[in-house]
């Protein structure tokens, strides 16, 4: 593993609050880099027995420590801020066995470990207030079941690990032992460590919670034919672009992006469909109604040679507060917006075009935005300290 020292690439992230208040620029911090490949301290992001395999690498990151779950090296790894790796979920049968972790003995503290777990492709990662694990996979074919309703496969669970690594137990559509998820979309932590799982059916979205010992509480299904149309724009219809959970409340983020029918001007013939806005709406998790309260997102103005375009923002995540991060591509970076009930922020990241091979982004509850930043032959761990900005503390 090589560690990098925390240099400066004239990457910032600016951001202001309406346009009294003076841009401030956040710093990023390059905290580590690992090599792609295959032993405990790489990263297999590209499947290198083929170079067309699966890209599917998640963060998160919680007090300062990185969760990653390595789809291609079917393991879930654990380091802190400094590049440690502290302990290792790996498949052993598809994992060279790890030279500097071994298995935790009885009776002995230590501090880096490994446990093995016939993991097959760990995706989705979130980690609670005990530091308990919850990552998405993928069930053997045998395993996969049917949605009767609608005829979708059921193929995937979460696994619950303790904050040692231990496996504890699977959780499915009714908690433990439950019927596979359909297609995950994201999972969350949020009060009380009450755990979410975010899925999509055919037209659907289904809102799964769950408390935090993993009994199933309740079910929230929406379908994008029966989305909300605010009232000054009847004809425009929607669709669900991401849901996500607050974790400091029972409530969801519901980000929409609403469509109208184009016309050709001379003919008045419909030509397609063009975006007309987005919003946010915020629904109690409770009991699935929608709160009267909803956020307004500007579109990303890209300017073009001879017009601009608009582009929709996809949110990112909700963090303490109700504080909403949003992001869209831009050429060399991300352009990035934050929405709450204390102002909005705008700002821009910029990324070096040789670590653009992929990128994935992780925010905290306090806002702390971390990313794996890759190129073609290293992986980097980054953050930017937002939530000093914020006015919160890190979590």
């Amino acid at each position: 593993m090589k560690v990098c020292k925390g240099w400066a690439l004239g990457l910032v992230l600016l951001l202001a609050a309406c346009s009294q208040t003076p841009t401030v620029s956040v710093t990023r911090e390059d905290l580590f880099s690992l090599e792609i490949g295959r032993f405990e301290d790489n990263l297999a992001l590209y499947n290198v027995e083929d170079v067309f395999g699966i890209r599917r690498t998640a963060l998160t990151m919680r007090d300062g420590l990185f969760y990653i779950a390595d789809s291609n090296g079917q393991k879930v790894v654990r380091y802190n801020s400094y590049g440690d790796l502290l302990f290792m979920i790996y498949n052993e049968e598809t994992n060279p066995i790890p030279l500097s972790l071994g298995p935790m003995p009885e009776g002995r503290t230590v501090t880096r470990w490994a446990f093995t777990y016939p993991l097959r492709e760990p995706d989705k990662i979130v980690v609670d207030s005990q530091k308990r694990i919850y990552v998405e996979d993928l069930l053997p074919e045998e395993e996969w079941g049917v949605d009767i309703e609608t005829g979708v496969f059921l193929t995937h669970v979460i696994l619950f690990f303790d904050n040692e690594g231990r496996f504890v137990r699977q959780l499915g559509q009714e908690g433990i032992g439950g019927r596979p998820f359909p297609p995950v979309e994201g999972i969350y932590t949020s009060l009380d460590d009450s755990f979410v799982v975010v899925c999509r059916v055919l037209g659907s979205w289904y809102v799964y919670w769950f408390d935090a010992e993993g009994v199933f509480h309740n079910l929230i299904k929406l379908s994008e034919e029966r989305i909300p149309i605010p009232e000054d724009r009847e004809t425009a219809f929607g669709s669900i672009d991401m849901i996500a959970a607050a974790p400091d409340a029972q409530r969801l983020y519901i980000k929409v992006n609403y469509y109208r029918d184009s016309y050709d001007q001379s003919t008045m013939i419909r030509t397609g469909t063009e975006p007309d806005s987005s919003v946010i709406w915020l629904m109690r998790g409770t009991d699935g109604r929608y709160e009267e309260e909803l956020l307004e997102v500007p579109f990303y103005e890209a300017n073009g040679k001879t017009s601009s375009v608009k582009i929709f923002y996809s949110m990112l995540g909700v963090i303490r507060n109700g504080r909403v991060f949003l992001y869209a591509p831009v050429e060399n970076g991300y352009s990035l917006l934050v929405l709450g009930e204390q102002g909005r922020w705008q700002g821009f990241i910029q990324v070096s075009p040789d670590e653009l091979e992929f990128n994935t982004f992780a925010l905290s509850a306090d806002g702390i935005l971390s990313a794996i930043l890759a190129g073609t032959w290293d992986v980097k761990l980054v953050w930017w300290r937002t939530d000093k900005f914020m006015g919160g503390t890190s979590s």
